[in-house]
């Protein structure tokens, strides 16, 4: 379907949220995917995958209740959806397909990998 595909960032994204269950909020799920991947992301960036996803109906959010640790700002948790997980099983099962098709290919690599 026309705009219900995961691109790789909004895939990490997602399964992020999925692994951080309750505690998906913007911090956390930069936090957790810079330990994951080891690349630098950015909050920003971040958040706008998650207004991505919400949009497509791959997650769901709500406001948590504000706290004093947080200078009384609330946080807006997400939660994956039925649709979201589904999205991902669907792109599991397309890249293992793949893999799947692919020849034992005999490389000689020169350098760092």
């Amino acid at each position: 379907m026309k705009g219900t595909h995961l691109g790789e960032f909004e895939e990490l994204v997602l399964l992020t949220v999925g692994v951080l269950e309750d505690d998906a909020y913007g911090v956390t799920v930069t936090e957790a995917m810079q330990e994951q991947t080891g690349r630098a992301i950015t909050i920003s960036t971040v958040h706008t995958a998650l207004y991505r996803l919400e949009k497509k109906g791959f997650v769901s959010s709500k406001l948590d209740g504000a706290t004093k640790a947080r200078g009384g700002r609330r946080k807006r948790l997400y939660t994956i959806t039925s649709a979201g997980h589904a999205a991902l099983v669907e792109s599991r099962g397309l890249r293992d397909k793949l893999w799947g098709q692919m020849p034992n290919y005999q490389f000689e690599f020169i350098g760092r990998l």
